[in-house]
């Protein structure tokens, strides 16, 4: 029986990728164990066992970014983590570690080295975490979601991505979701959406203030799907053809019925997008290292999308850039085809090949 240990956590960017791939793991072998490693602050803490696996815990242990008292004590608490996960490794008889980032994954890719124990490393962002820089230099095998990604030994593998969106039929399942939104699913639909949290940069361009570019959007002839976040406060002006809801939990419905998106662009985000062929205008979040532009670049390079900076984006550029978009059927044709080349539903088993090099399989 092989016995696999998943690293990662911290947000839904690592643990969707992760389940992902332990599903996967699990329906090639029945008998095999998959085991979580994750910390008790990150979102793994709920999900891991919400979706029936066994989650191991590490100290949250952040790389220092200044000298400060979390500096002066992780010479400490580093090591200390790395013998809870070698701990792990030698109670468990893990076969062989796999990490996604995120705080648990440094201490994992350490304790595995000591352990004599094969890892892999898998990156979502086209900028890679320091956690997964250290541990590809020593890797078995190296996965990267996106083409250019500065890992060293890497190979693209693409994103994880949940089973609704890898099974997702769009064609099929729009006269379904244009009744679950309200919408005419004979008219076509422009998804505007910035993450569970919105996007106010995305809300007050299309939806607040005298100059939003909802009205603009009507009378192209489109309907507009507009998931505002749930912290949201923006008005329901309850137009025909103008959809507003504060959360959507399902996605592949919003999906199906989106035949141009905008949105930010997280890597889940441009990897799903990108695998369902649907044309983009990416809005990047200007906060953080710049990983969003990054993400979005393969795709803005194959012509599959079209990039404007957050501090660009206006009332007035959505009528400058999206609506002529609206408008243009060979365009986003064009765009559709070109997401081919760059978006993959085949990530996950890429992943789970890795995985079985690693193994010597």
């Amino acid at each position: 029986m092989t016995t696999y240990l998943l690293a990662g956590g911290g947000t839904a960017g690592h643990v969707n990728p992760l389940l992902a791939v332990a599903d996967a793991l699990r329906a090639q072998d029945p008998d095999a164990e998959v085991l979580v490693l994750g910390t008790r602050e990150g979102l793994e803490a709920r999900l891991v066992p919400e979706r029936g696996y066994e989650l191991l815990f590490v100290d949250k242990v952040p790389f220092p970014r200044r000298p400060d008292s979390a500096a002066a004590a992780f010479p400490v608490r580093f090591p200390r983590a790395v013998n809870q996960v070698r701990s792990h490794i030698a109670t468990r008889g893990v076969d062989v570690v796999v990490g996604f980032g995120g705080y648990a994954s440094a201490p994992a890719y350490v304790a595995a080295r000591r352990a004599r124990v094969p890892f892999v490393v898998h990156e979502a962002n086209a900028r890679p975490g320091l956690a997964n820089v250290l541990g590809a230099r020593t890797a078995a095998a190296v996965g990267v979601a996106f083409d250019g990604t500065p890992l060293k030994r890497s190979r693209v593998v693409g994103m994880p991505l949940r089973r609704e969106i890898v099974e997702l039929d769009r064609a099929a399942r729009r006269a379904e979701a244009a009744v679950h939104f309200g919408l005419d699913p004979e008219r076509p639909v422009l998804l505007v959406f910035g993450g569970s949290l919105g996007a106010q940069r995305l809300n007050e361009a299309f939806g607040e203030g005298h100059g939003a570019a909802w009205r603009d959007v009507l009378a192209a002839g489109w309907q507009l799907l507009h998931v505002t976040g749930e912290r949201s406060t923006l008005a329901d002006p309850g137009a025909p053809g103008y959809a507003v809801r504060r959360y959507v939990d399902r996605m592949d419905l919003a999906f199906a019925l989106a035949d141009l998106i905008v949105s930010r662009a997280g890597a889940a985000t441009v990897s799903e997008i990108s695998a369902l062929g649907i044309p983009a205008v990416y809005v990047p979040y200007a906060v953080g290292n710049g990983e969003q532009a990054l993400n979005a670049s393969s795709a803005v390079r194959a012509g599959a999308a079209i990039l404007i900076a957050d501090a660009d984006f206006t009332g007035d550029r959505v009528r400058s850039d999206v609506v002529p978009l609206l408008a243009d059927e060979g365009r986003r044709a064009a765009m559709t085809a070109a997401a081919a080349s760059v978006g993959t539903r085949n990530g996950t088993e890429n992943v789970v090949a890795l995985i079985d090099v690693a193994l010597g399989r």
